[in-house]
């Protein structure tokens, strides 16, 4: 892909997105110091130590990593330091979120520091009709050579010809679900794949996507975000091999002993779904720093509670 404005910080890989994610996809949380400024250092060490255990790209400054807690420079900055990092070993997709204009500056930003891709986030507004999300989306397609994740969240709801159409579009390259309708997801994969696009991709985007992924995985979406991943790697991709091996045993192993009693410690609290991930991942030996406003650290016994599920599932596992 070649980029706009300045040059990037490494050559870009000439084979697009969609040939590139095929594995367990790894999104990091983004480190802080202890005033609160993004850390590189320790960005970049959490990066390395999830590297050496092989995840399929880097979803960089995206939901997990706080995105919409970044000012433009130090998302543009997080993003470069990922692209360092890997130094293309896998791919780094960046968050994008907001308006078209903003969304669009976003995109720059993740050219200029050398991403393969953007995960887009739904634009805010109170209303958003079918025809507004094809003008947005046609917009950002138009406005970047990045290829382009849509995901689906929050208050935003795509049809399926909606998705068929975008999914026609030069630079789309996939689309991730993050509210759970399987209804709805079946009949986007079926609309998406009887227009004809076969390299389209789907992504389950539901927090702890690991509870869900079986279903997901039955309607046609293999692909998943992975917030343990973070902070017990080991059992993320336990279960992502059990998945590729059918091992059924081990999948329910994992859901009964690990993730149940996981989400349901997630829903304690709201924002759970990154600051306990954020707070596993700082006690288990990585200096990314706290979460920042509105965001709010867990209670110590929370964390206390998810790490003893973490050895219980690792001793069920042996």
């Amino acid at each position: 892909m070649t980029q706009k404005g300045s040059a990037p910080v490494t050559a870009l890989p000439s084979a697009s997105l969609p040939r590139r994610l095929d594995g367990l996809l790894f999104f990091p949380v983004t480190a802080f110091d202890r005033d609160g400024a993004f850390d590189p250092d320790g960005y970049r060490a959490h990066l390395e130590a999830r590297l050496a255990d092989g995840p399929a790209a880097v979803f960089a400054a995206c939901g997990t990593g706080e995105f919409p807690a970044l000012a433009p420079a130090e998302y543009e900055r997080c993003l470069r330091v990922a692209v360092e990092t890997t130094a293309g070993r896998v791919p780094v997709v960046g968050g994008s979120g907001y308006g078209t204009a903003l969304a669009l500056e976003y995109a720059r930003a993740a050219e200029r520091a050398g991403a393969d891709g953007l995960l887009v986030l739904p634009p805010y507004s109170a209303e958003i009709g079918q025809e507004g999300l094809l003008r947005h989306y046609t917009a950002l397609a138009e406005g970047t050579r990045l290829d382009l994740v849509l995901y689906q969240r929050d208050q935003v709801a795509f049809t399926p010809d909606t998705v068929a159409r975008l999914a026609a579009l030069p630079g789309i390259a996939g689309f991730k679900d993050g509210r759970g309708d399987l209804d709805l997801m079946l009949r986007i994969v079926s609309a998406v794949r009887s227009s004809g696009a076969e390299d389209f991709l789907f992504f389950n985007g539901m927090p702890t996507a690991e509870m869900t992924q079986q279903a997901y995985r039955a309607i046609g979406v293999p692909l998943y975000s992975s917030a343990i991943f973070c902070f017990a790697p080991d059992l993320a991709l336990a279960f992502h091999r059990a998945l590729e091996k059918d091992d059924t045993a081990t999948l329910a192993t994992l859901t009964e002993v690990f993730l149940r009693p996981y989400v349901e410690l997630r829903r304690l609290r709201p924002g759970y779904a990154v600051s306990l991930v954020k707070a596993a991942t700082r006690a288990v030996g990585h200096p990314v720093g706290q979460v920042r406003a509105p965001l709010t650290e867990p209670e110590p016994e929370h964390l206390d509670t998810l790490l003893t599920l973490v050895d219980r599932a690792r001793e069920a596992l042996r």
